[in-house]
Formats: C-alpha cells, sequence, structure tokens
C-alpha cells in the first residue's frame, strides 16, 4: 500500500497493488464476473464454451495416451463457471475422471470461496504455486488468464529507453510519467532480447515467468497448456493498457481498486519467448475457427432441438456472441503450447 503522500511506481507495481492489493485489490474484494459484475467472460456467456473445452481436453488426454495419472490444471478459474461444467462433462468419462487429479490456481482469497462454493461436490485441490502440483503429465487451461498480469511498458525516444511510471501527487491525485531506463537491465532479467525491432514495449515479466515455469513443466512431465485470451499478432507493440469497470471503459488512474485493469497479450512475443526456451510447438487460432472446429454449431443445434422458441434464440444468441467476428470471434486468439514432438492439432 502507498503510504507516503506524494510517490512514484512502475506501471507493473501500480497495476499490481490496484488489482490483487490486500486490503482493496479489485480481484480481492469482490465478484467482477457477469452481469451484476464489471465484465463477462466466455464460461459466463454460454455453457457450449466449457464444454467445447472440455471435449478437447479428453482428445489431447487420449492423444498423451490416456496417462493413468495426470493433472488439470485452471489457471485464475474466475467465479468458477468453466470448472463446473467441465466436470459436468467429464461425468460420462468414467475412466478420464479416475485418472485426472484436478487442480485450481487461484490468487484471490474472495474467488477461491466462490469456486469452493460452486465446486464443493468435486474433489478439487487449489494451489498457490504451480511448481508444487504433482510430476504428472499436465494439461493447463488459461482463459483470460495472461490478461490480467501486471505489465511494464517502456518508449524508445531519440535512441533513449523511458519507463512507464505512476506518480501519485497524493492517494486520489496520480499521473503517468516516464523515467529514463537501461533496457537492457530489463533484458537480462526476463533473458530476452525484446527491445529488437521495437521502438514500443509492453509486456508483463509475471506472464513471461508463468510461460517459462510452465513450458518447463511441459517438458519435464508431458501435456500442453491451452490459452484463450483478447490479444494481436502485430509484429510491433503497442499500448493496449485499459481498465474496464461496470461494463465500460475507466480511467486507470482514477477510483484505483475498483476497477479491472487489463491488456491485450501479443502472441507474437509469447511465440517467441516460447520458441527461444526450446523443446516446444505452438498453434494458433481464433476463438471463432477453434469452437466451430470443436463442433461448437453442431452442440447448439442438438440441445436446441426440442426448446421453445425463446430459449432456441437464446442459446443461439450466447452461441453468436462467441464467434461473431464484432463480438468475441476474431478478437480472442486461442494459443496451444506443447512438445515439440507432438502433432495434435485438435481446434487448429
Amino acid at each position: 500500500m502507498i503510504k507516503k503522500k506524494s510517490c512514484e511506481l512502475p506501471l507493473d507495481k501500480f497495476i499490481n497493488l490496484s488489482l490483487y492489493d490486500k486490503k482493496f485489490g479489485f480481484y480481492m474484494k469482490k465478484d467482477p464476473f457477469g452481469k451484476k459484475g464489471d465484465f463477462i467472460t466466455a464460461p459466463n456467456v454460454s455453457r457450449l464454451f466449457s464444454e467445447m473445452i472440455a471435449i478437447w481436453i479428453i482428445s489431447f488426454w487420449k492423444n498423451l495416451r490416456a496417462p493413468k495419472k495426470f493433472n488439470l490444471v485452471e489457471l485464475g478459474a474466475g467465479n468458477g463457471e468453466m470448472m463446473k461444467i467441465m466436470l459436468e462433462s467429464f461425468q460420462n468419462f468414467p475412466s478420464f475422471l479416475k485418472s485426472c487429479n484436478f487442480v485450481i490456481h487461484e490468487k484471490s482469497p474472495t474467488l477461491i470461496k466462490l469456486q469452493k462454493k460452486k465446486l464443493s461436490k468435486y474433489k478439487i485441490s487449489w494451489v498457490s504455486q504451480i511448481n508444487k502440483i504433482k510430476k504428472n503429465p499436465c494439461i493447463f487451461i488459461a482463459n483470460e488468464f495472461f490478461d490480467a498480469m501486471p505489465i511494464k511498458q517502456f518508449r524508445k525516444y531519440k535512441n533513449i529507453w523511458y519507463e512507464k511510471f505512476v506518480n501519485f501527487e497524493s492517494l486520489s491525485k496520480a499521473s503517468f510519467i516516464e523515467k529514463k531506463t537501461d533496457i537492457k537491465k530489463f533484458e537480462k532479467k526476463i533473458n530476452f532480447k525484446i527491445s529488437e525491432n521495437q521502438d514500443f514495449i509492453e509486456c508483463s515479466e509475471t506472464g513471461l515467468n508463468y510461460l517459462k515455469k510452465i513450458s518447463n513443466i511441459i517438458k519435464k512431465n508431458n501435456g500442453g497448456i491451452l490459452l484463450i485470451d483478447y490479444g494481436n499478432f502485430d509484429k510491433k507493440m503497442k499500448n493496449t493498457l485499459q481498465a474496464v469497470s461496470n461494463h465500460k471503459f475507466a480511467n486507470i488512474l482514477k477510483n484505483i481498486g475498483n476497477a479491472d485493469i487489463t491488456h491485450n497479450i501479443n502472441f507474437e512475443l509469447f511465440e517467441k519467448f516460447t520458441k527461444k526456451l526450446g523443446g516446444l510447438k505452438n498453434n494458433f487460432n481464433t476463438q471463432k475457427n477453434f469452437l466451430i472446429k470443436m463442433g461448437i454449431k453442431q452442440r447448439a443445434e442438438l440441445i436446441s432441438r426440442d426448446k421453445d422458441f425463446l430459449k432456441k434464440a437464446d442459446i443461439f444468441y450466447r452461441l453468436n456472441r462467441l464467434i461473431d467476428e464484432k463480438q468475441m470471434g476474431t478478437l480472442f486468439k486461442v494459443m496451444f503450447i506443447k512438445d515439440k514432438k507432438n502433432n495434435f492439432n485438435l481446434g487448429f
């Protein structure tokens, strides 16, 4: 927490404070999901989304030769909706259920409480550190996980790099400032030459650390990660920092702790970073194409068959939100990271 009247914080530390401060952090004190919250994620739009992910997971498990013991890890499980629907779907696959160790990695005590309530009839363990997970093959699922990470921003001006800071004149008055920085120090820290061909850098050190840890687990124990988030494939990074409160864009520096601060994932950076780690292979798609390839339209047809007109309309309205290009369809991308020897590409 900010103790002094005036102080300067690097952007990532400011975001961390706004989102995860134990007392007033956005994710630490409330359930931000759904109509009554601040934003809606795909699992809360339609159960079809989570059903498609469940089918994908079972297929990938079979591709891994159906290991008798493996971990299914959801990173940042929100209000628990996706895990709930997936578990309902898994009930039809007893041998999968018997083999699977269900794990949720969550930072917010408020959300853990919510998840435990929603998932009370299932056997799930919660971990605060992913390297504490049992050493079995792992399938990681990350839906809108990486966009909630604190980010740093740097800008190159006349060959000099500057880092973005938040300057607090008082607790209620804050502004952005830039300070000269040695970009090589940051590159050494993340062990990656991020400034190459860039005039602007936006990246999450925490996010890259997660990618590194997960990639090492995949290489050591087998498995993969399915990562779904909004983002772009731009070669040049750009400023995508934004705040959302009550389903509307908000001012990042006002009402700190009451708005979600987020950014678009640069998948080009994720690909370069995982390539450098070696031994891995990536697949990419848009959410629209991924879900359609997984059979979401056929599933919608099937479940709407004997429904009345209003229920039918609701199913297809929700489906449309997930796959329409003007909605979540192309804004959201899907990335699959796996061992380079593995050719599984369902949905891609």
